[in-house]
């Protein structure tokens, strides 16, 4: 390519010359190409450590200069060839035009300006985001795709010098992270190290420092670990491949292919050598954080944060700390934990300006909001661009409280479903709406409906007085730091929480604390709207609500009447049609019906999404990723935390058993309500820290206990007994039984422990929790956990295959993880089909992957034992519609499976059977046909039952249709003669009733007779199969004399159909062309054949033919046999175009036929014929008979690993790529 022009003082260092002329050099990297010897080595091994450019460009044009010592480097090369090119056409277009110049100067400058304007004009059509990385950058990228094959669709992220640790010897070179792979390329005195690693594959990722292995990076996968040291900064390597390895597993949950966000600001400056990707990366892990610590929804974006200081009235005097700016917040955080947080709303903002400033307060800013808060911030370095921003985004901030943006767009699925304009006013709700502000729980919680006759009664109690104090003591606070969204969060908040939050506002401060009151009120009606759509819709996800929904909170009151239900499947409902993603978990039923008790419905279901979308992310979809993630995050912390413990848990396997409903639940499941929803205000205020702190807390209270168990068991009733016994001895409400306490309570029930007394402990002897570091383990875990399922979902696929196919655990899992491969590489190197329509985590294992007809070609062309050159995508493309029953242009692990099977395992007949119906429809679609007027007439015209274009399926439908008339028809005959006869037994009709359900097996009777053009095509593939066969000749002979015996059998066949005076049956029509074979042809038949054998034979004059084959045909013995060189020829015509084919065959047995014509729709064979004509040639017998090797293409195919990858660019060396 041309390249700027740069200086180069010496021309001939390291650099060999092998064209020149007065102006020009064309050289050539000394160590490239053949020979080079020891200096070659050195000079390749220096290019690698150096990152040299002459890596992946060894050839270059220097221009020169008569009086001049100094070089213009202006082109460079990957190949010969490409370099060539450049060479020929400075010669071309330049050399006479310089040769005229006088001045060398002149010459330079012209040639530098030449080149130059060439580079503008190929940069004109280069897109945005290329032209947004460096020119060093984009290099490293095309040495990237070079090296490892890559196509144009893999982005590099970023690359790293470093040192692959291989057999204890550390190699230096250059780590490449791509989006979807970690590359290794090491070049040492001539020994190569290529490694590719997907990040799909990689199970851990750690960063550790040991004696043998300084500061270094270990990537583990399933069968090897690949440790990487001598980094540069290794902590921003370490972070890049967590995010990148992070992304890969939620490719595997999701199965959506990383998409850049373009939303997320520009940095000022541009990093040098810092891809625009690896930018967009950083920007979305800060702002993951951002969302992260202040709470707030999937769609907002950080614009920017500064240092600053923020006057709190209430502490009188400044707290230092950093302002975050987003399209719809300005938040403030404290340097000091839990000193002081903000959220303001721009919603709420009224009046931003800029105050006076003075040395004691410089550069300051105040903010009002509509609740007449006023908060002042300070010490801003850039406050008039601060100030313009916030502008800006409230110019943006609707004034009306319609949201113009459906949440849905977040979602996906249901975005087509619902408007995103604002749903019309309560007022306008119609009689028989699912939801109106008329009902109960649209104002009020459940628990202030059926607990008013109970709060009169207990009003004088000691517990009342506890609580008009907390109510106080929440009073005061509002009163000195707030109340509502902009309300300032300090310790004082955390310490009023951890003393239980009062019944009457614990709706408004878990709204409050989860953020779910900030998208409530960016989306006024969405709920309403939302529950009028789903309500009355049927799904999996609507059948398990209703199954559970008289199993949440059996026990209380709100529970056991129609209100409470009808209030819990609206909000399930609502959510399972928001997000099918998700849809429908158990557990969302109990945690969902304690926020209606202290919540309106609307801020019950805006507190789901908050639970289910941002604070427990990915518990509730269908395999509880996220739970089983804090699960064995628990288990490490146990490890670290109670030691001698966990050891012994280990042994017994009581954690994995019990933690679970812990966490789904947050112990509302295992604990009394009243202690449990404790436990509740604090995960709000906390987050999921103090779930894993009580669990720990918990544990250590039983430890002597748990220490002297001797099984699970033991280990079991001894927390669930502890658990049942956690009471809340402040609570107001009416005792509420708890289940699961009335059933395992014994003779010696234990001590009563103080839930407040239980958190009080945590937090004394955990609470050195920090949430990253729980993030931190929540991604080291998550690598195991995900592929742990994968391996779950692989051994669950090959435990449904192993009775349903002849191949072996070890193929049938190797034959799965290439499926898989090929589905996950479609969904980021792109597809014919969306990621979402090919993978449905809903579905069994055996039907989650699907693939497209691209995908099934790529792989048949691997794996498919039968090989057909040219026609193998022809081939594959009709085993694919056959395999896709359900017609919706994808098929599963199963279908394939099933295809392949027949392939290699079938025995003759069976192989025979699925050739066959590749060449009946539905295989054999209408394009395929050879005659636009013939494909119209024979796919669209009504045929009778006998018709030869009925598929298998289709067939067998009817035939079970005729077979339950028939039963019901002999049912009715036997109950007119015997009336009066005692009504049969219930179990003769359960009996009848399986045999009509019970699938009919397919004979060789079932299959549908086979047409002219229908054998044709049959007779194309057999020719081509045969081609890379080592008794090739003998095949072509043997499929030569058959198809002319079959040919024969149909024409004799439909000489007896049209002379019969009544329609034979099937059987009777298919015992004449038996005998025919036997005797000489007719003269008409004959002379046809023979006119159809010399058009074809003279047609092959003019087709390229097998070499064997052009030989055989000159041989005396097939000159003096003609049947075997008329069918000979009519198969070598395989090789021919189908139009050349279609001229010839329609004239059978009726020479007066021009193509174009009406399909002579008489002649037919069967599949019967077929077999009988092929089992007279024992060599055809043997290859059906042979048994397939499907272990060696396997290999192959997982040597290369990549239909998909490109090869790396030909030049003069050729990198060899080595497993590693």
């Amino acid at each position: 390519m041309w390249i700027s022009p740069e200086e180069v003082l010496l021309a001939n260092a390291l650099w060999v010359s092998e064209r020149a002329n007065p102006f020009f050099i064309l050289q050539r990297r000394k160590g490239h190409g053949r020979g080079g010897g020891i200096t070659g080595l050195l000079v390749g091994t220096l290019d690698v450590v150096l990152d040299s450019s002459a890596r992946v460009a060894p050839y270059r044009i220097l221009l020169q200069t008569a009086d001049s010592q100094i070089y213009w480097s202006i082109a460079c090369g990957s190949s010969r060839k490409e370099i060539t090119q450049h060479w020929d056409w400075l010669e071309t277009n330049l050399l006479q035009t310089i040769s005229i110049f006088d001045n060398d100067e002149d010459i330079t400058t012209f040639v530098k300006g030449k080149i130059s304007g060439i580079i503008a004009e190929e940069n004109k059509w280069k897109q945005a985001e290329e032209e947004e990385d460096s020119g060093k950058f984009r290099e490293a990228e095309l040495k990237m795709r070079k090296l490892f094959g890559m196509p144009e669709e893999e982005k590099l992220v970023n690359y790293y010098s470093c040192s692959y640790w291989k057999s204890r010897v550390p190699r230096q070179g250059w780590m490449y992270l791509t989006v979807n792979h970690l590359c290794f390329y090491s070049f040492l005195l001539g020994k190569e190290v290529t490694l590719v690693v997907q990040w799909t594959d990689v199970t851990q990722l750690e960063k550790n420092a040991t004696l043998l292995f300084p500061e270094s990076v270990c990537v583990s996968t399933r069968h090897t670990e690949h440790f990487f040291s001598m980094f540069l900064n290794i902590n921003d390597t370490f972070k890049l491949m967590e995010q990148l390895a992070n992304i890969a597993m939620r490719q595997l949950l999701d199965n959506e292919a990383f998409a850049a966000d373009r939303s997320l600001p520009k940095p000022c400056k541009t990093l040098k050598n810092v891809s625009a990707l690896k930018r967009d990366l950083d920007a979305r892990a800060k702002n993951e954080r951002y969302r992260a610590m202040f709470r707030l929804t999937q769609d907002e974006r950080l614009d920017g944060h500064t240092d600053c200081t923020l006057w709190t009235p209430f502490a009188k005097m400044h707290v230092v700390g950093q302002l975050f700016i987003s399209n719809n917040y300005i938040c403030f955080n404290s340097k000091e934990e839990e000193l002081c947080q903000l959220i303001i709303p721009l919603r709420e903002v009224t009046i931003v300006e800029k105050a006076d400033s003075s040395s004691v307060l410089p550069c300051p800013v105040s903010i009002s909001t509509k609740n007449k808060m006023n908060f002042l911030f300070a010490n801003l370095k850039d406050r008039d661009f601060l100030v313009q921003r916030i502008s800006d985004f409230l110019q943006r901030t609707p004034d009306s409280a319609c949201s113009d943006i459906s949440p849905l767009s977040v979602i996906g699925h249901s975005a087509s479903s619902l408007p995103s304009s604002c749903p019309a006013a309560p007022d306008s709700a119609h009689r028989g709406r699912q939801y109106h502000p008329g009902l109960p729980t649209a104002s009020q919680g459940l628990l202030h409906i059926y607990q008013r006759d109970a709060a009169d009664e207990a009003a004088a109690g000691p517990r009342t007085a506890k609580e008009k104090m907390k109510e106080e003591a929440w009073n005061i606070h509002f009163f000195e730091f707030g109340r509502g969204v902009c309300m300032y969060r300090t310790s004082r908040t955390r310490e009023l929480v951890l003393n239980g939050i009062p019944e009457r506002l614990r709706g408004e401060l878990w709204l409050l604390f989860s953020g779910a009151q900030n998208e409530m009120a960016a989306h006024p009606g969405y709920y309403g709207d939302l529950v009028e759509r789903a309500m009355g819709l049927c799904s999996l996800a609507t059948e398990e609500i209703e199954r559970d929904l008289h199993r949440s909170m059996p026990e209380h009151r709100a529970f056991q009447n129609e209100t409470g239900i009808a209030a819990l499947r609206r909000v399930l409902t609502a959510y399972a049609h928001r997000n099918p993603g998700i849809g429908y978990c158990q557990a969302m039923n109990i945690v969902t019906s304690v926020l209606l008790l202290y919540c309106t419905e609307e801020e019950a279901f805006w507190l789901l999404v908050a639970l289910c979308e941002r604070m427990l992310p990915d518990y509730y979809n269908t395999r509880v990723v996220g739970a089983l993630v804090d699960q064995a995050v628990f288990e490490e912390l146990t490890r670290a935390f109670l030691p001698f413990l966990y050891e012994h848990m280990q042994e017994l396997g009581v954690i994995s058993t019990i933690s679970l409903s812990w966490f789904l639940t947050l112990f509302l499941s295992v604990m009394p309500f009243d202690s449990a929803v404790l436990l509740v205000d604090c995960f709000f205020y906390e987050g999921i820290k103090v779930i894993f702190q009580v669990a720990l807390a918990v544990l250590h209270d039983n430890m002597d206990a748990l220490l002297a168990c001797s099984d699970e068991g033991e280990a079991m009733t001894i927390l669930g007994r502890y658990l049942d016994n956690v009471v809340n001895k402040q609570t107001v409400a009416p005792p509420i039984p708890h289940l699961h306490a009335l059933l395992t309570s014994g003779d010696d029930p234990p001590p009563e422990i103080d839930v407040f007394d239980l958190i009080k402990s945590s937090y004394e002897k955990f609470g050195s929790l920090r949430s990253d570091v729980i993030e931190q383990m929540r991604f080291k875990q998550r690598l195991k956990v995900i592929q742990s399922l994968e391996d779950t979902a692989k051994r669950s696929v090959v435990r449904a295959m192993m009775t349903e196919s002849a191949f072996s655990i070890e193929e049938l899992e190797e034959l799965y993880c290439l499926f898989k491969a090929k589905h996950i590489m479609s969904c980021y190197w792109g597809s014919s089909s969306s990621a979402a329509e090919r993978h449905d985590p809903s579905l069994p294992y055996l039907e989650q992957y699907r693939i497209d007809p691209a995908q099934f070609a790529q792989l048949f062309a691997a794996l498919g034992a039968w090989r057909c050159g040219g026609h193998t995508p022809t081939l594959a493309g009709r085993l694919f519609r056959l395999l896709d029953r359900n017609k919706d242009g994808l098929i599963n692990f199963k279908e394939f499976i099933t295809g392949l099977s027949g392939m290699y395992h079938g025995d003759m007949t069976e192989k025979l059977k699925l050739l066959y119906k590749l060449h009946l429809p539905p295989a054999l679609c209408a394009e395929e046909a050879e005659s636009a007027l013939e494909a119209t007439h024979f796919f669209t015209e009504d045929v009778p039952q006998e018709s030869p274009f009925l598929s298998d399926l289709d067939f067998l439908v009817q035939q079970e249709v005729t077979s339950g008339e028939e039963l019901k028809d002999g049912g009715c005959g036997d109950s007119e003669d015997k009336k009066d006869e005692k009504v049969k037994d219930y179990r003769y009709y359960l009996r009848m009733w399986a045999k009509e359900k019970e699938p009919k097996r397919e004979t060789i009777k079932d299959l549908p007779r086979m047409n002219q053009e229908q054998f044709i095509e049959l007779c194309k593939t057999l020719y081509n199969m045969f081609s890379e066969e080592p008794q090739e000749q003998q095949l072509y002979h043997a499929i030569a004399t058959v198809a002319s015996l079959l040919l024969r059998i149909g024409e004799v066949g439909k000489k007896f159909t049209n002379n019969s005076s009544k329609k034979p049956t099937a059987a009777a029509a298919a015992e004449p062309p038996a005998a025919e074979p036997q005797r000489e042809p007719s003269g008409e038949a004959a002379s046809d054949e023979s006119q159809v054998c010399r058009a074809l034979a003279d047609a092959q004059l003019d087709a390229a033919g097998p070499p064997d084959a052009t030989n055989q045909q000159g041989s005396d013995e097939e000159t003096k046999d003609d049947t075997s060189v008329s069918s000979y020829s009519m198969v070598s015509a395989g090789s021919l175009q189908c139009e050349d084919i279609a001229d010839d065959t329609v004239l059978i047995g009726c020479g007066e036929q021009r193509r174009g014509s009406v399909l002579d729709g008489d002649w037919s064979i069967t599949f019967e014929q077929v077999l009988a004509s092929l089992l007279t040639e024992p060599v055809l017998v043997d290859y059906f008979e042979k048994k397939g090797d499907i272990q060696a293409k396997m290999a192959a195919c997982k040597a290369q690993r990549a239909v998909e990858r490109q090869t790396s660019s030909s030049s003069d060396h050729e990198l060899t790529q080595n497993s590693v």
